[in-house]
């Protein structure tokens, strides 16, 4: 299922981050930030478990999240929503996926990967800024479901109809988060209006 945030700070902080002239500091904060807000969102269905606490008042029978939840960010510019989303979630654990294309095959290829343990009964929250082709962000899926993963959920950025459509078409059981939908891709594989090169923008590399 996709669901696209419609929310007015999120809307201010993304055109702050569109901004071609948005220099490193801004851009990263604002996805910080984008990334913090969307974690409302994102762990909304999250199980819970019932638990007593004492209060200074006396017993409260209440609830605490009842499933580790492990943020997988697609390196490297996928490391730009981890922070955010832990000031929220400050449990969750953190794995790592790289992925390349080779040249010759055109195949996302994996060159690192390091994962929590015991991924079967979490929560995954794969993390990339940009959902372009969905090529790279459908084989770091791949490669976390054969890991055990089986509760999966893609959050982005910016997406393309292009990349949702590749998503749903070969991944129909993980929901997608957008913070927002762009027009399309153009002849090179990039968003448009999109924000540029996310992990460019992010780290301040050419």
């Amino acid at each position: 299922m996709l669901t696209v945030l419609d929310h007015p700070l999120i809307k201010h902080k993304l055109a702050i981050m569109r901004d071609k002239d948005a220099s490193t500091k801004e851009f990263a904060e604002e996805l910080d930030e984008i990334a913090g807000l969307m974690a409302y969102e994102i762990s909304r269905d999250l199980p819970t478990k019932p638990v007593d606490v004492e209060t200074p008042m006396g017993i409260c029978h209440t609830e605490k999240l009842g499933a580790d939840v492990v943020l997988v960010p697609i390196l490297r510019a996928g490391m730009g929503m981890v922070k955010g989303i832990r000031d929220i979630i400050p449990i969750a654990k953190v794995g790592f996926i790289g992925m390349y294309r080779d040249e010759e095959t055109l195949e996302p290829v994996e060159y690192f990967a390091k994962f929590p343990k015991d991924l079967e009964n979490a929560v995954v929250m794969v993390l990339d800024p940009m959902l372009a082709t969905g090529g790279s962000a459908s084989a770091a899926i791949d490669k976390i479901k054969e890991r055990g993963a089986k509760k999966i959920k893609l959050v982005n950025l910016v997406g393309a109809p292009e990349g949702v459509k590749y998503i749903e078409e070969h991944h129909p059981d993980v929901d997608i988060y957008l913070a927002a939908l762009d027009e399309k891709l153009n002849d090179i594989g990039y968003i448009v209006p999109g924000l540029g090169d996310a992990g460019d923008r992010i780290f301040g590399t050419k």
